[in-house]
């Protein structure tokens, strides 16, 4: 929920210029997306909000924000996950501004003149029972002259909470504010396409490593860490540095299977030897190899989800791996993980514990080449009865709090048989 800010300019700009330097910082592109809606809310008062982005000729929604609506909902409770595009033409007022590459300030969405090539759509108010008024919408426009996405912003407040227009002043800020966005996002989306190589090459040796698996993996780790951080009521600047290392260290999380023979990694048959096997998991040391020595907490997140995210709570050796193994013992040459001591419970890192639900999630809810896809009902269950012994129970809870975005995640990144 955003919280009110002081009306003084000259501590809003103290504000922007603090948070404009957290922006910098942010490293996953869906992340900063999110955090430039928030904090551009923030900074003029504004109930509500979306931010898109653009996909050749049209426009898809990433994050949706209204904080009337979040008041209705028990706390640590998020609005409902949404996913849709629409194409880029000026009937829509997103599409007009991306057209023009142009902000829009519009004082009552409703009272939109005739002559205007654009208009509002009230069935979302009508549906959700919100009254849209004030809108302020502003184009993400690279120096260059590309366009990244666009920013909406709705229902300016006063102090006191009343709907009011965007004025000059919130129109200067907003822009400003914007320019700095922008900024974060070009530095996002080139460590956005270091990371896509990566996993391309993952994708090209595995190809149950797809997009859309990643993707989702991903997705459902962030919706469990920010349900889980609730639950722990971890300080907020702590979640915004893990929720965007997590983002994109658990992409990773197989990307070691690009040092395992293709012999091994495209079988088709569902069962290994126990050769195989034991080489099958040293992708686990592989990927971790990858970010060693460490050099950031990236790198650190990124090297623990690769070594632990197949540990399990119970610690049971015969079913997980590859515990506490030093990586200096283990050799690409030999391909098979040395035998060493358990590692269970808070021993195993956080993050780890995180994509292990996430990701045996993801495997069971899709077909793969050796099996067919459970239910949606089945997989959950399956999950809900790990706890304890395959998986953190804290974690299968916070899992089990966030359903309805996972299932919506599901939607939003099909397999492309799909």
């Amino acid at each position: 929920m955003v919280k009110k800010t002081t009306n003084n300019n000259e501590d809003r700009l103290q504000q922007i210029v603090e948070i404009e330097r957290q922006l910098g910082e942010i490293q996953d592109v869906d992340v900063l997306l999110e955090r430039i809606l928030t904090e551009t809310r923030r900074i003029v008062n504004a109930d509500a909000g979306s931010i898109y982005v653009v996909e050749g000729d049209r426009i898809r929604i990433k994050y949706g924000q209204n904080d009337t609506h979040l008041r209705e909902l028990p706390p640590g409770m998020k609005l409902p996950y949404t996913s849709f595009t629409f194409p880029i033409n000026e009937k829509q007022i997103c599409g007009y501004v991306a057209l023009t590459c142009q902000p829009l300030n519009i004082d009552d969405c409703y009272s939109i003149p005739e002559d205007k090539p654009y208009k509002f759509n009230k069935n979302s108010d009508l549906i959700t029972d919100y009254r849209t008024k004030s809108m302020y919408t502003i184009p993400l426009k690279m120096a260059n002259g590309k366009l990244l996405g666009i920013l909406q912003i709705i229902n300016a407040q006063d102090a006191s909470g009343k709907i009011i227009s965007f004025s000059q002043d919130a129109e200067l800020l907003i822009s400003h504010f914007a320019s700095s966005a922008v900024q974060a996002l070009q530095h996002a989306y080139l460590t956005s396409d270091m990371v896509k190589r990566m996993l391309k090459m993952a994708e090209f040796r595995d190809p149950k490593e797809t997009y859309p698996h990643v993707e989702r993996v991903s997705s459902y780790s962030l919706e469990i860490y920010d349900r889980w951080a609730f639950n722990h009521n971890v300080p907020e600047e702590e979640q915004h540095k893990y929720r965007d290392a997590l983002k994109i260290a658990s992409k990773f999380h197989d990307v070691g299977k690009v040092g395992i023979s293709d012999i091994i990694l495209k079988k088709v048959t569902p069962r290994f030897t126990e050769e195989e096997r034991n080489i099958m998991k040293g992708h686990t040391c592989i990927g971790a190899q990858l970010f060693d020595p460490p050099e950031s907490f990236l790198d650190q997140m990124s090297l623990d989800i690769a070594l632990h995210h197949h540990d399990r709570w119970d610690g049971d050796m015969t079913k997980g791996y590859p515990g506490k193994v030093n990586l200096e013992d283990f050799s690409i040459r030999d391909g098979v993980v040395p035998k060493c001591e358990p590692l269970s419970g808070k021993d195993i890192p956080l993050a780890a514990r995180i994509v292990a639900v996430a990701d045996v999630f993801d495997a069971l809810s899709h077909k793969r080449c050796y099996k067919e896809s459970w239910s949606i009902e089945d997989s959950f269950a399956e999950i809900q009865d790990s706890a304890g012994s395959h998986f953190d129970p804290e974690i299968v809870l916070a899992f089990m709090q966030v359903k309805d975005r996972i299932c919506s995640i599901q939607i939003a990144y099909p397999d492309e048989e799909e």
